[in-house]
């Protein structure tokens, strides 16, 4: 995660000459939306208010929310005094959250973007949110960058990660069922970017994920499974104790990985998180 950082304090860097030049202002932005959160701090215009800071760190694995940011409640049912207090320019949704859009654009323009709508391939809508947030400043170059230095960085993995087995990528929903991620995921996304193969093939929902029940993976017994943290609640560190999770044969033959937490449904900040957990994870086997 070093390498990562360093990074994109290079890009915040480029960012920051770009501002002092004049060529973008910061805007007041409060996002009920997780991925509209980080690529905003990526294109160094972080929101003012953010809906469950406590979940976003959880699930993300954010370790660079910018102090000050005011959590303003929950996703679903937001805070209107705190977002009004914070005077936002523009208040953010994805459409999960638009039956809240009259309430809101009584305190500022509601713009809705549908990143994990179905439609386009899943890059091309990430890329054009990425420049949607970005021309909130007139910023465009910050857009490209970003986007330019994640493609870059996955381009440089894909060539250590040659010869891997395939992958399985999974989230725990309670120790006998999970989200396999699939066509449509942010993680597929990754995974083909990285030249690795994803061997779940079945459908998926506009999320980009199957929910299974976990003896469904014992079909798949040559592939190396990832499973992606947070564990739910009440699960614990519990693997041991579960016979089915035992019985797969990647846990027997020692092929599986685990990674901190990534938004799953996040924006480039999440694909290179997930792209650098994932590269260090398999070359450390």
């Amino acid at each position: 995660m070093r390498r990562c950082f360093r990074r994109r304090l290079l890009v915040l860097a480029c960012l920051g000459t770009l501002v002092s030049s004049g060529v973008a202002a910061s805007a007041n932005v409060v996002t009920l939306d997780w991925a509209i959160a980080e690529t905003l701090i990526a294109l160094d215009n972080p929101p003012v208010g953010l809906a469950e800071i406590s979940q976003y760190r959880r699930w993300g694995g954010s370790e660079r929310l910018p102090s000050g940011v005011l959590d303003v409640g929950l996703r679903a049912q937001p805070n209107r005094e705190l977002i009004a207090q914070q005077t936002p320019d523009h208040v953010l949704l994805s459409p999960l959250f638009m039956r809240l859009s009259d309430q809101l654009n009584a305190i500022a323009p509601v713009t809705t973007l549908s990143t994990y709508q179905l439609g386009d391939p899943l890059w091309q809508r990430l890329q054009r949110t990425t420049h949607t947030l970005a021309a909130l400043t007139g910023n465009h170059e910050a857009a490209v960058t970003l986007i330019e230095s994640v493609e870059t960085y996955l381009e440089q993995q894909k060539a250590l990660l040659e010869a891997q087995s395939p992958l399985l990528v999974v989230q725990f929903i309670d120790a006998r069922h999970l989200r396999v991620y699939g066509e449509n995921s942010l993680f597929e996304s990754v995974l083909e970017r990285l030249g690795l193969i994803n061997v779940w093939q079945q459908s998926t929902n506009q999320w980009g994920f199957s929910t299974v029940a976990l003896e469904e993976l014992l079909a798949y017994s040559d592939a190396t499974i990832v499973v992606v943290e947070p564990l739910p609640s009440g699960m614990g560190d519990g693997f041991a104790s579960n016979a089915l999770w035992q019985h797969l044969p990647a846990v027997k033959e020692n092929r599986v990985v685990r990674l901190p937490a990534v938004w799953s449904f996040g924006g480039f900040p999440s694909a290179e998180r997930f792209a650098e957990l994932l590269s260090e994870a398999l070359l450390a086997r």
